[in-house]
Order: C-alpha cells, then sequence, then structure tokens
C-alpha cells in the first residue's frame, strides 16, 4: 500500500511523529503540494493525505491508482467529493480532534474584541503607565459579556462547545442552525434574520457549503447591531470580506475576529487588512500540538481502518 502525505508540514511541523503511519505501508512524505504537484505525487499512490492541498477531478484522473484520500482536518471542501464517489474512492475526515481549542480560540478573539488586551499591554511596554497621572486608564469601551447575546450559526460540536462557555460567561445563547437538533432548554433556536438583529456576538461555526458561502454578506451585515462582533473561526469564505471591510469602515458593526480568510495565505492588498476593529490570526484554532496530535492519530486509525477492509468516518463513496 503506497500513501502520499501532500502537505504534513503544518500538521506535523517537526514535533510530532509519522512512525505508526509507517507501519501501514509504503510512505511518501511532503510538507507542501503545488497543484500540479498533487497530480504528479498521487501517480500511483493508493492513498492520499492532505490537510489543504486540493485533490480533484483531475488529480483522480492521473491517480488510476487512487482508493482512498484521507482529509487532516474535519472540513473536506477541499476534495472535490462527487468525483471521489463517481470513481469509487472514499473521502475521510476527522470530525472532533479541535472542539476545544477551536472554542478556545473563539474566545481569545471575542475576549480581544471586549477587552483589548493586546492594545493595553502594549501600551504598558511603551511606557505610558508609568507615565499616567491617575492608577489605570484604557483607549476603548471594555465590554462585559455577562448578560449579552450570543449568536451561534452552525450548532455541531464546536458551536456546542462555545456555547458551553459562553453560558460560564453568563451570556445568552442562541442559534441557527440548519438541521433539526435538539436543544439545552436554556438556548433557544431562531430564524437567521431573527438571530443577526438580537445577537450582540455572533459566532459562525458552520461547513462551507453552497448554502453558507457568502453567508454574512451586505445585507444581513446591516441586520446586526452597531456595537455587534462578528466571530469566525470556521471557513473563510462564509463572509463577503468586501462588503464586512466597508461595514467595519462604516462603524455598522462593532468589531470583527477572524482566524480564517477566503484566500490562504491572503494577498496583501485584503480589504480587512485595513479595516477597523478587525483582528486577524493566521488559521491557528485547530493548530495546539495536543489538537494536532490527536487530529494525527484518528487520520492514522482512518488509514488502519481502510487497510483492514473496515473504513470510517467516511464523507463520501
Amino acid at each position: 500500500m503506497r500513501i502520499v502525505v501532500l502537505d504534513g508540514y503544518t500538521l506535523n511541523p517537526g514535533d510530532l511523529s509519522w512512525d505508526d503511519l509507517k507501519t501501514l505501508g509504503e510512505c511518501e512524505f511532503h510538507e507542501r503540494s503545488s497543484p500540479a504537484e498533487v497530480i504528479q505525487r498521487l501517480r500511483g499512490g493508493n492513498i492520499g493525505v492532505t490537510n489543504k492541498a486540493i485533490v480533484g477531478r483531475e488529480a483522480m484522473d492521473a491517480a488510476k491508482d487512487l482508493r482512498f484520500v484521507a482529509v487532516t482536518a474535519t472540513g473536506v471542501n477541499i476534495v472535490d467529493v462527487a468525483a471521489a464517489k463517481e470513481r469509487g474512492i472514499l473521502v475521510s475526515n476527522v470530525p472532533a480532534y479541535g472542539t476545544y481549542s477551536v472554542a478556545q480560540a473563539t474566545f481569545a478573539l471575542l475576549l480581544e474584541l471586549s477587552n483589548r488586551v493586546g492594545h493595553h499591554a502594549q501600551s504598558v511596554r511603551d511606557g505610558r503607565w508609568s507615565r499616567s497621572a491617575d492608577f489605570c486608564y484604557w483607549d476603548f469601551p471594555l465590554v462585559a459579556l455577562a448578560g449579552r447575546t450570543l449568536g451561534i450559526i452552525g450548532f455541531g460540536r464546536i458551536g456546542q462547545q462555545v456555547g458551553r462557555m459562553a453560558e460560564a460567561f453568563g451570556m445568552k445563547v442562541i442559534v441557527y442552525h440548519y438541521l433539526p437538533k435538539a436543544l439545552p432548554e436554556a438556548i433557544e433556536n431562531v430564524g437567521l434574520e431573527e438571530l443577526l438583529r438580537r445577537s450582540d456576538v455572533i459566532s459562525l461555526h458552520c461547513p462551507l457549503t453552497p448554502e453558507t458561502r457568502g453567508i454574512i454578506n451586505s445585507e444581513r451585515l446591516k441586520l446586526m447591531k452597531k456595537e455587534a462582533f462578528l466571530v469566525n473561526t470556521s471557513r473563510g469564505p462564509l463572509i463577503v470580506e468586501e462588503d464586512l471591510a466597508l461595514a467595519l469602515q462604516n462603524e455598522q458593526i462593532g468589531g470583527a475576529g477572524l482566524d480564517v480568510l477566503t484566500v490562504e495565505p491572503p494577498h496583501e492588498n485584503n480589504p480587512l487588512f485595513k479595516a477597523p476593529n478587525c483582528y486577524i490570526t493566521p488559521h491557528i484554532a485547530w493548530a495546539a500540538r495536543a489538537a494536532r496530535m490527536r487530529l494525527l492519530k484518528a487520520t492514522v486509525e482512518n488509514v488502519r481502518a481502510f487497510v483492514a477492509g473496515k473504513p470510517q468516518n467516511v464523507v463520501s463513496g
């Protein structure tokens, strides 16, 4: 069994071990793969392992022996699952490795918007507190989360964990979920427009699908409260970035915290880079070492199950 790891660096930049995967077949490791290299490297491979390297129809056509694609992530939008199904290629994901770390990162962004810790810490380093006439100062309104309403769009594992954390902060939680789901008694399931109008904070936790692409756009931003914060630790294309940048520039909403963008790495002229009250981190919500250890272990188990003829976590085929 020949296993090709297309882009292993972000999952394992050297602090984890591939040894368990090596026991399952002949392994070929690549830190990164361009689109052309994906096509070339999958030729002759039986199993492809990918995080963000796109495995599309053309690559599958060239890889005549490809039978399984293991995605080292939860979202599988980087694989053409329809083409895989047509060719009898199974696709697996890892559904639950980063629940706590992504929820933690969601609140890291929200707390930065609420308390501006980074700004005030830097001002102290710059000597401003030492020169202050008063025992304290703050440059922005400091927002107490208790009593505020958090609207969660997408209420899967991560959305549910974010909801539990929000309740610990004393927040009211409302959700918009596209599938019927029994909710805890204290949580309301509401329509999307109602969620946008009522929420003081909106957090995105839905997968990227044709229905959710651009779910936050100019018309929906207009429904939000002027002081509301928008947080996205899910997928960048859920937001129309030009619309969000304009809304921030016009002080239409209070701020945004984003761990994901539509194009990654982003173009230098991304309009959000100059938007006020916009905090952007480089897609790191998933990347705590403990989470990456769980992800690598689960990926190896997905490959092991496929080799044993008992595939698991299959999303196509």
